[in-house]
């Protein structure tokens, strides 16, 4: 039997690789993913192998990752129950089709993940997984009763690791689990399931990588220039850079300036609530400067149209249906719409705020002889929109006749 595992080094997969070895005698693959967490693939090869892994990969899909997952999912403005930017969402489609290319390559028959039982990554993984290779057996042991009956939390998996030298980051003192990628880093479980724990506080705030507190940040605003095409962002300050720089870029200038941060108690697609704390300095930045460049070029109904789905495709990034036709149908008309979303954005960055100070663009629709109020000839006639609304009135006043109305 072989088996390919996506494996992070992280607490839960740490003990998994060594789990699924002794439970089914079997060849372990581990697999991780570099989707943009940096130093924490150090060393991953040996600590697999030191683990029980056989063979071990560790593949680049930062340039993918960007250009394929989150700058499509930025043309849309997509962000889950209006604050959360779906920063581990968006990165488990690609995680799961690389992995099975693996498993495929390897001749393996079976695909395992360290997704909770609670979670949503779970779904993420294994309809990833259905959708690309259903021949594939899935082997999720968080839903395995005598996995949970050895590991009943996180203690127990930390005191695994500690009889049996596997070095990982999680501890007693700091029990949360951490996803770390291009797009953010989230932080949840362990001390942050009380929705009334405060991370912010002096004694708490080192949890936090990517960004300094609001409160720490320069005293000095900062501006950065940003120039997208076609509804993807191309350079940054006049520079062009690959979609996987512009992110690292925006990263530092964001996190720099305590940018990016929210702390949300939101619907999983299991049905509990979870309370999450998310760091997206960069993917902050870039869609506020999406939507900025959009509101300049982008027709009125097409944008409302647009907006109405936004909810919709969000909604399927988060529960894991990246590789669902209704989700490739949204990304038609969600590119559609963007061939004309080219220009520039200028924004301050200040204290955890972005605010725009100007845009411009060769397909704008703004006319500013139309939107002028003092009195500047252009082809719109003020006298037309007394019929307009007239019009549009019309119902009103039937409905007041016939059935009277709202009261006065």
């Amino acid at each position: 039997m072989k088996i390919v595992l996506a494996y992070s080094g992280g607490l839960d997969t740490s003990v998994v690789v060594k789990w699924l070895k002794e439970t089914y005698g079997a060849e372990i693959i581990t697999y991780a993913a570099d989707v943009g967490q940096e130093e924490e693939l150090k060393g991953l090869s040996a600590k697999a192998r030191k683990t029980g892994a056989c063979k071990h990969y560790t593949l680049n899909l930062v340039e993918e990752f960007a250009r394929d997952y989150i700058y499509p999912m930025i043309r849309a403005n997509a962000i889950y129950e209006g604050q959360y930017y779906l920063g581990t969402s968006i990165a488990r489609p690609l995680i799961a089709k690389a992995q099975v290319e693996i498993a495929l390559k390897e001749g393996a028959d079976s695909v395992a993940h360290g997704a909770t039982g609670k979670g949503n990554d779970q779904c993420r993984f294994e309809l990833s997984y259905m959708a690309l290779a259903p021949d594939l057996t899935i082997i999720a042991p968080w839903k395995m009763d005598n996995f949970r009956a050895d590991f009943p939390g996180r203690a127990e998996m930390i005191a695994y690791c500690k009889k049996h030298q596997i070095p990982v980051e999680a501890s007693t003192k700091k029990p949360y689990s951490m996803d770390r990628n291009l797009l953010h880093i989230s932080y949840e479980a362990g001390i942050l399931e009380d929705p009334w724990f405060d991370p912010t506080t002096k004694a708490n705030k080192g949890m936090f990588k990517l960004s300094v507190d609001p409160e720490d940040a320069p005293d000095q605003s900062e501006y950065v220039e940003l120039d997208f095409e076609q509804g993807d962002c191309v350079r940054v300050n006049g520079k062009k850079m690959t979609p996987g720089k512009v992110l690292k870029t925006l990263n530092a200038l964001g996190g720099k300036h305590g940018i990016g941060r929210v702390d949300i108690v939101e619907n999983r697609f299991v049905g509990m609530k979870s309370r999450g704390v998310y760091e997206t300095p960069g993917g902050t930045i870039l869609m506020h400067a999406h939507r900025q460049v959009e509101a300049l070029t982008m027709d009125r109904d097409l944008m409302h149209l647009r907006d109405e789905l936004m909810p919709r495709y969000a909604k399927l990034i988060y529960n894991g249906f990246w590789f669902a036709p209704e989700r490739e149908a949204l990304q038609a008309l969600i590119d559609d719409s963007q061939k004309f979303v080219t220009g520039k954005v200028r924004l301050k960055l200040y204290k955890g705020n972005v605010t725009t100070c100007g845009s411009k663009s060769p397909y704008s629709l703004y006319d500013e002889n139309i939107a002028s109020m003092e009195g500047v000839q252009s082809w719109y006639n003020q006298n037309d929109a007394t019929g307009f609304i007239r019009l549009n009135g019309l119902r009103l006043r039937a409905r007041h006749i016939a059935q009277g109305g709202p009261k006065v």
